[in-house]
């Protein structure tokens, strides 16, 4: 391999924050350990953001807590278990936004449900799962957050997390393709809804950013197979995609609504 090519297939220097979110507050849902929700809080916290984070898994979710309050202070950082599939969870986690900080700026829905299943195998479980937390998870939580927003009348910005197979055919992924693609759609109607009280709402669309629950539920085969279709022959970091989701929340972003952003090296 020439150095070239090896230079190409390297991650890049991490960026640099700018205080892009310097005094805003911001909740972002499945946020515990080190996938795309975890790096997006950590990179809030480095632009000057304070966060609430959410997770269904409430002993990842403290240590999650815990690490990130010890390096940007105890002040800018809680957390609190939310399931996005129960209602009463995602109304807990938008109320005690609003105790912390009297109010909010930004949402990340991030929480998201994977799985491979051919259709003529698939159960209305595994269809209805991924569906619900995908899908149905993130309408909860913008709901919820539109309502906070309007309420507050101070504008805002929700950040989706859909994915490039809301776009493009995978084999064993329609559960996941359709609701992330009802993803994408759900921003589009939210963000001209929301447009009237000023809120800002637009998704990203990653295509393969690594991960270690990534690495549980996908086989190696699998994942070479989509790292080669990568431009740059490498995945995504988390933190890559965070910095995307960080411009999105950012006043850089400020005429941009209803958008789907792909942070993909993948050619078809």
């Amino acid at each position: 391999m020439s150095s070239v090519e090896e230079s190409r297939n390297e991650a890049p220097p991490y960026v640099p924050a700018h205080g892009l979110l310097r005094g805003r507050t911001a909740v972002i849902t499945a946020a515990a350990g080190a996938g795309i929700g975890g790096a997006t809080a950590r990179r809030f916290l480095e632009e000057g953001a304070a966060v609430l984070i959410g997770d269904a898994h409430a002993r990842r979710l403290k240590e999650t807590e815990t690490a990130l309050a010890a390096e940007f202070g105890a002040d800018r950082v809680a957390s609190l278990p939310c399931d996005v599939t129960d209602e009463d969870q995602v109304r807990a986690l938008f109320a005690y936004a609003r105790r912390l900080h009297g109010g909010l700026d930004v949402v990340v829905n991030n929480a998201g449900l994977g799985g491979t299943a051919t259709l003529v195998d698939m159960t209305d479980e595994q269809w209805n799962r991924v569906l619900d937390v995908t899908l149905n998870g993130t309408f909860r939580c913008t709901r919820a957050a539109l309502r906070a927003l309007k309420e507050s009348g101070r504008g805002g910005v929700i950040v989706n997390n859909a994915s490039v197979i809301g776009w493009r055919a995978q084999t064993g992924q329609a559960h996941y393709a359709a609701a992330k693609a009802g993803v994408m759609a759900l921003t589009r109607c939210a963000a001209l809804e929301a447009a009237e009280f000023g809120v800002r709402v637009n998704a990203v669309a990653p295509s393969l950013a690594m991960h270690p629950h990534l690495v549980k539920v996908t086989s190696e085969e699998l994942l070479a197979e989509l790292t080669a279709r990568e431009a740059f022959g490498r995945h995504a970091e988390p933190w890559e995609v965070a910095n995307v989701i960080v411009f999105l929340a950012s006043g850089y972003s400020s005429y941009m609504t209803g958008e789907t952003v792909s942070v993909s090296s993948q050619h078809p």
